[in-house]
């Protein structure tokens, strides 16, 4: 996975293995958890968790990994910030 960050100031390219996309959800500190939690409607809020998540990504790897170069993510912003999500 390829995480492209643009902006005036600062320009960021981080190759991320996808083996290594469950390690980052362990280590995610569990207040961004909390953050995603608050923007998501009551009844589905306390499915967002990490173990949830791992499980579906766990059941998805394979098919993640034979969508390489799928841009999942891709926005661009009116004072010129970019960002992009490759797989």
């Amino acid at each position: 996975m390829i995480v492209k960050i643009r902006t005036k100031g600062m320009r960021l390219f981080l190759p991320v293995p996808v083996k290594f996309m469950g390690l980052a959800m362990r280590w995610m500190p569990e207040r961004i958890m909390e953050d995603i939690r608050a923007n998501i409607p009551e009844p589905y809020g306390g499915l967002i968790t990490k173990g949830h998540i791992l499980m579906v990504l766990e059941e998805c790897l394979d098919v993640i990994k034979e969508s390489k170069g799928l841009e999942v993510i891709h926005v661009e912003t009116g004072d010129g910030t970019y960002l992009s999500v490759k797989l």
